[in-house]
């Protein structure tokens, strides 16, 4: 009985829940979450932490690794973009339909250990998936790095990529996870050096692009995951890339994190519904210190909620607060961040916990 209201006393004392934005970019090399999913754990103790975060793909898919969470909610980057400029609010769901939309310029032998990722998920973790459909012809995606030397790409027919979610939506899915082929450069240098944990993820970009266009067209949760035959074992792998080599494909992070992906509100229609989480909820956000010119961050920024700028995050771009202009709470680690973030949800002044303190007056 003590125990009991021990527990009682100590979740009554918990302060509500502070939503916490947690942006990673994609494809600029950072050095927590620019690999497989290595910003898990970092997503991890920031949801406990604020009790509710608001992240991307990007930092929750880890192949066939995955965490699921309540407190953690997967909102593709399009869209993320659009909560926070207050265009669209995010409702949560107990679980949803996952439409699976394969690329045509899959191989056989690839699309079926595809398929039976799908059916294991089914069976294993009970998700619902389905109906599958295939583009009409290959989507043909290419891979480029920009001047910055963050990875980018594009993909011939997105008309095909467009009609085949169309037709998933259609047929009653309410969430759409893309597998798309894309390019084998086993012998690229970059790919050696992603590998090595010293580069940038040339896949991200691409991928970025076919979520974002999917969703904006669409306006449901949708997320990618890439196509490529097995790599060569390689015993000097780093330990943030290891993820992407457990299984044939990596698709089943991308079914569970759809599957509990809020549904996505339009303000007008969010205005007279309840149980929301809106963008003027958002409480803190949190970045890496040197790639804070996105757009979430920036309409964040705009309605002056705390920026947390993450210094040990290092990445390819060097747009940090004192370039925009932007004052931020800088951090070393996202321990140090999760700190702030439960100092905020708790009412306490970060220049509090700072020294020296000077005086007032």
């Amino acid at each position: 009985m003590a125990v009991e209201h021990q527990t009682a006393v100590l979740s009554g004392c918990a302060a509500p829940p502070l939503p916490t934005l947690l942006v990673i970019p994609t494809g600029v090399g950072c050095a927590v979450g620019g690999y497989a999913g290595d910003g898990l754990p970092a997503a991890r103790l920031l949801a406990a932490a604020s009790g509710c975060l608001i992240t991307h793909p990007n930092v929750m898919n880890a192949a066939a690794l995955y965490w699921s969470d309540p407190r953690l909610h997967y909102v593709e980057g399009w869209s993320l973009n659009r909560f926070a400029a207050g265009e669209l609010a995010l409702a949560p769901v107990p679980s949803r339909r996952v439409g699976l939309l394969l690329d045509a310029g899959i191989e056989e032998p690839l699309r079926q250990r595809h398929l039976q990722a799908a059916d294991a998920c089914r069976a294993s973790l009970g998700l619902a998936i389905g109906p599958v459909r295939t583009t009409e012809a290959p989507l043909h995606v290419s891979l480029s790095l920009g001047p910055s030397g963050a990875s980018w790409g594009s993909l011939v027919r997105p008309d095909l990529l467009l009609r085949a979610g169309e037709q998933l939506v259609a047929a009653g899915a309410t969430a759409i996870a893309v597998v798309a082929r894309f390019p084998d450069e086993p012998e690229s240098e970059a790919l050696a050096a992603y590998r090595q944990g010293a580069g940038v993820d040339g896949l991200a970009g691409a991928e970025a692009v076919i979520s974002h266009l999917l969703s904006r067209h669409l306006g449901c949760p949708c997320a990618h995951a890439p196509a490529l035959a097995p790599l060569p074992l390689d015993p000097s792998l780093d330990p943030r890339a290891a993820a992407e080599e457990l299984g044939h494909t990596f698709l089943p992070c991308v079914l569970v994190g759809l599957s509990r992906a809020p549904d996505l509100v339009s303000e007008p229609a969010a205005s007279r519904a309840a149980g929301l989480i809106r963008s003027g909820d958002i409480g803190a956000v949190v970045a890496p210190a040197a790639a804070l010119g996105g757009e979430a961050v920036l309409a964040c920024a705009e309605r002056g909620v705390p920026l947390i700028a993450v210094r040990g995050n290092p990445c390819v771009l060097a747009v940090d607060g004192a370039a925009l202009g932007l004052e931020v709470l800088e951090v070393t680690t996202y321990a140090e961040a999760a700190g702030l973030v439960l100092a905020l949800r708790e009412g306490i002044d970060p220049a509090s916990l700072r020294r020296p303190l000077g005086r007032l007056a």
